[in-house]
């Protein structure tokens, strides 16, 4: 059977380890393709910024240094793509980087210029995608490669490209996600004015007391929510979809129904809009959220039994999506464990980790399937 192209490059991406040693360009190739999808994300966004830029990183792009930087980003992906086709006897990887960059340069590279477009007030966050992805990206899959818990498991493993849509589409999304899952603190706000003297004493207390507060009542509301859509069958569907995911890293925790994902922020933004937090505290949690979610399904090695029997760590939740039974409905804290002993949820066995992830149902693969699961599965 004739391969596509696209099979080319999947077979490439997901060559063995002992395929892609120093010399053979597949290193070369694959930051290639990173460093030029990077760069036409970052030109998309300064060509059509009513589109595809989030207002809130307007100050990143104004920033004199970023079209520089926008101009470096691919011509480094230009001369790895190059290097990628010269070294590598399967030209997929190094041609895909090339044709994304080339893509880039014709858009109008660095010095592409705003193209006028109709103000439909609808964006699409490319550049939150992007900066998503450098962040959490380049810090974890390093990680996972120096201190990995399942040294056999790879960077582009079973399920990894539907677990990048999801990444992606949760990214470009975050306009819509956010306007829905802003609602109920919207209302909170306008109606409950008995809260007042609430938000005035929240305000007032330091910075760093506000943000151990917002933790511990943002992961209250969160514990509780988590565990109803364990509990009752319909809410289960949605949340089967995360749990579906048979291999546990940094990318895994992105696998997420679109309603589960607007229902969790709508919830767990409560505490953080409407009861008088700092803006600046609201941000770094936030901003915290991002990288914590993908720290506790990385695939990291350490058993951490002190640490976390107070802080949720990698093993604390990799037995939530454990498939042995003693692991079923336990762990539902997001940074503090101390909430499942209270709740009598908590299961931490000392040094011990789980020997398989996934549901015992058969969750569909492909995105389109999964957002339709829960609205066929057959409940038990």
């Amino acid at each position: 059977m004739q391969r596509t192209f696209w099979d080319n490059l999947k077979r490439d991406l997901e060559a063995p380890i002992e395929a892609r040693g120093f010399g053979s360009g597949w290193f070369a190739g694959f930051f290639g393709i990173v460093l030029a999808f990077v760069g036409a994300g970052m030109v998309a966004a300064l060509r059509w910024p009513d589109w595809f830029s989030m207002p809130e990183l307007d100050v990143i792009r104004a920033w004199g240094g970023f079209r520089p930087l926008v101009h470096a980003t691919l011509l480094a992906s230009y001369g790895l793509a190059l290097l990628s086709l010269l070294l590598r006897p399967r030209k997929a990887l190094g041609a895909t980087a090339l044709v994304m960059a080339l893509g880039a340069t014709i858009l109008g590279g660095a010095a592409v210029q705003p193209q006028e477009t109709r103000d439909w007030g609808v964006f699409f966050g490319i550049d939150f995608f992007v900066v998503n992805m450098v962040a959490t990206g380049l810090m974890f899959a390093p990680l996972e490669r120096l201190f990995p818990r399942n040294g056999g498991q790879r960077l582009f493993r079973q399920e990894w490209r539907e677990d990048l849509f999801y990444f992606l589409l949760s990214s470009m999304l975050v306009q819509l996600i956010t306007f829905l899952a802003l609602a109920p603190s919207g209302y909170v706000n306008t109606h409950w004015g008995w809260l007042n003297g609430t938000r005035t004493a929240i305000s007032g207390l330091p910075w760093l007391v506000q943000f151990a507060l917002a933790m511990l009542l943002t992961d209250l509301a969160q514990y509780w929510f988590h565990r109803l859509f364990h509990r009752v069958p319909f809410l289960w569907g949605f949340h089967a979809v995360h749990h579906s995911a048979k291999a546990m890293d940094w990318l895994a925790g992105a696998r997420m129904h679109f309603i589960e994902i607007v229902l969790l922020r709508g919830v767990t933004s409560l505490p953080l809009l409407t009861l008088g937090f700092l803006p600046s505290v609201m941000q770094a949690y936030v901003g915290l959220v991002y990288v914590y979610a993908s720290l506790v399904h990385a695939n990291l090695r350490g058993d951490f039994n002190g640490l976390g029997k107070w802080l949720v760590v990698p093993r604390f939740h990799h037995w939530h999506h454990a498939i042995e039974a003693e692991g079923v409905d336990k762990n539902f804290a997001i940074h503090f464990p101390i909430l499942d002993r209270i709740f009598g949820t908590y299961y931490f066995p000392e040094g011990k980790w789980p020997q398989g992830f996934g549901v015992p149902e058969q969750v569909p693969s492909g995105y389109l399937a999964q957002m339709k699961y829960p609205f066929v599965r057959k409940q038990a």
